[in-house]
């Protein structure tokens, strides 16, 4: 029972430091010595490393986990009460992981390894920003 919870706190603190990707203005400022990273083609290796496919099921993992924090963050910010607020964000970890786990072609390790890779990789980032853009506007009519 304990390790269900380990992968839900990791995913939960991963989705939180992947909300640099959707800000790029941020991530800039956050990593100024990486700037020059980004002109140089795969210096590491990372991104050439994780295949088009798991970077395409990341992205769709990523909006649906995305879509789950943006629907609790609001809750959380609406309740007063420390013992409901952890409530909402122990269920929006159960969640997230779920929503990673259902989605096609993508595990919880796999989600966090990319979301680890991401973080060193500019060139990584690029390429997951690239799919989840593309995604977006798939997964938006079954949204509204």
């Amino acid at each position: 029972m304990i390790t269900r919870y380990i992968p839900a706190a990791s995913l939960t603190a991963a989705v939180l430091s992947l909300m640099l990707l959707n800000n790029p203005a941020s991530a800039q400022q956050a990593t100024p010595d990486k700037q020059s990273a980004q002109t140089q083609p795969d210096s590491n290796g990372t991104a050439a490393a994780v295949s088009d496919q798991k970077i395409e099921a990341f992205a769709v993992a990523y909006l649906q986990v995305d879509k789950i924090r943006q629907e609790y963050s609001a809750k959380i910010g609406a309740t007063s009460d420390p013992t409901a607020k952890q409530q909402l964000q122990t269920e929006a970890s159960k969640q997230m992981v779920q929503a990673v786990q259902t989605s096609p072609g993508m595990s919880v390790d796999e989600y966090n390894s990319i979301l680890t890779a991401a973080k060193k990789d500019p060139a990584l980032v690029k390429k997951v920003q690239d799919k989840i853009q593309k995604a977006a506007p798939a997964q938006q009519p079954a949204q509204q």
